[in-house]
């Protein structure tokens, strides 16, 4: 804790670091430091990190202030601590991906998306914690709001260091709803890209139909500084094309010409969402007000979408955790086993179908973003359940993850227990800036209510 009248640095936004150590208010030993201090305090309750490194944190922030006193231009990111999830490789650091096949694995170079923190100055904090092979088999990280809750999954060291003050972004993956979930669960922002706007070069792959890089940060304007560093195209990802660089930062942060209007949806499988959700749910629309927020129902045949989505998640997972089964299939959770097997056993008509209905349910939402600017709907069934043994349900992020929109969390209402409970905000593809902007407002509408 900060003494009386001073700052605790692990209790500001990213944009408020930034602001400081771009001024020189703030030394980028300082903030490392302080971050380190909290990780030290904290890490034996939370098990966040998979590695980490003090000296070489510390090397990395002195390095950053012998910069910053040349007087040369500053990276975006520069002297800001990020945490990275152990399946994106890191040059000459541990990456296992939550395996023990891969327990020692140290790879040679880094992610497209480790190399662009770096070139903005970010100092690479260590290895956050990863569900095996970034599947649904539970970790050891605990919920910082309690450590007798889940803190999600996949990238659950993400999500609880950024809750915990531990590092003020983190790096994360969705497939399902692996960043939606966890920042929700954990109480902090986490943000979705439109599919194929973050390279995945270097990044375990595990579907890449869905594999999307998202990112956490306490509110949207943090997560729209770190996102638009690594918004780019590589060529040795498919999915990613040449286009003009996003100004997600810019764009989050201005006035909206108007206020934004909201399309409230209730998802498949909403009938089993914890009754305290849907009650919170209905009093947010109900505030807004008729003239911003409305009901819409999907179209009846969006029930099989979660069935879909899974049958290409397993197909290709089988596919691309070949080699894992191969090498140690013995090594590997129930959880892995189960869905390999169902995967092989997939049918080549069956997967080639199921990647047929991303679009199909997308044409769907025409309708609705003619009316409303982003979709209203919970990030999770309700707060992170009480057990260990399970990083919850991803029910209300497979649909938008399937069919490759932005989405985003923020963490603005609470259960009755006090654990934070996520909305979930989703816009169509390649309007990620707007959907930023349209949280942002959000987030400060709801905080004024409150107030």
């Amino acid at each position: 804790m900060a003494a009386k009248g001073t700052v605790d640095l692990n209790d500001l936004s990213a944009v408020q670091l930034r602001d400081r150590l771009a001024s020189g208010a703030l030394k980028a030993v300082d903030l490392a430091k302080a971050c380190l201090d909290r990780i030290q305090a904290l890490e034996s309750q939370i098990g966040a990190w998979a590695y980490l490194d003090p000296d070489h944190v510390m090397k990395q922030a002195e390095m950053a202030d012998r910069y910053r006193a040349t007087g040369r231009p500053l990276g975006r990111l520069h002297g800001l601590p990020v945490g990275i999830k152990d399946i994106i490789d890191t040059a000459k650091i541990p990456t296992e991906n939550g395996t023990a096949i891969d327990s020692g694995r140290i790879p040679v170079e880094d992610a497209y998306v480790v190399a662009r923190l770096k070139a903005e100055g970010a100092i690479i904090m260590g290895k956050t914690v990863t569900t095996e092979l970034a599947y649904i088999h539970p970790p050891k990280t605990k919920n910082p709001n309690s450590v007798y809750h889940t803190p999600g999954g996949s990238s659950s060291g993400s999500a609880a260091a950024v809750a915990s003050g531990m590092v003020p972004l983190a790096l994360g993956t969705q497939t399902g709803g692996s960043v939606i979930r966890p920042a929700a669960f954990c109480g902090v922002t986490g943000f979705k890209p439109t599919f194929g706007a973050i390279p995945r070069s270097g990044i375990l792959k595990q579907s890449q139909t869905l594999d999307t890089v998202g990112v956490f940060g306490r509110g949207p304007l943090d997560v729209a500084l770190i996102a638009e560093v690594l918004f780019g195209y590589d060529p040795a990802d498919l999915a990613t094309s040449p286009t003009p660089h996003p100004q997600l930062l810019k764009v989050a942060s201005e006035e909206a010409p108007v206020k934004p209007v909201f399309a409230l949806v209730s998802p498949p499988g909403w009938d089993d969402a914890d009754p305290e959700m849907k009650e919170a749910i209905a009093e947010l629309a109900a505030a807004l007000g008729d003239d911003q927020c409305f009901d819409v129902p999907l179209p009846k045949h969006f029930e099989h979408a979660a069935e879909l989505r899974q049958r290409i998640n397993f197909a290709e997972m089988a596919r691309n955790y070949y080699t894992y089964a191969r090498a140690g299939a013995d090594k590997l959770s129930p959880e892995i086993q189960s869905a390999l097997q169902e995967g092989s056993a997939t049918l080549a008509k069956d997967y080639l179908a199921a990647l047929d209905w991303p679009e199909v349910y997308y044409a769907g939402l025409k309708e609705i973003f003619g009316h409303a600017d982003v979709i209203l709907t919970p990030a999770a069934p309700g707060p992170a359940p009480e057990d260990l043994t399970t990083t919850g349900s991803a029910i209300f992020n497979g649909l938008w993850t399937m069919m490759g929109m932005p989405a985003i969390t923020i963490p603005v209402l609470t259960s009755q227990g006090g654990m934070p409970m996520g909305i979930q905000l989703v816009g169509p593809r390649g309007y990620d800036g707007r959907l930023l902007r349209s949280a942002r407002w959000l987030w400060n509408w709801i905080d004024e209510q409150s107030q």
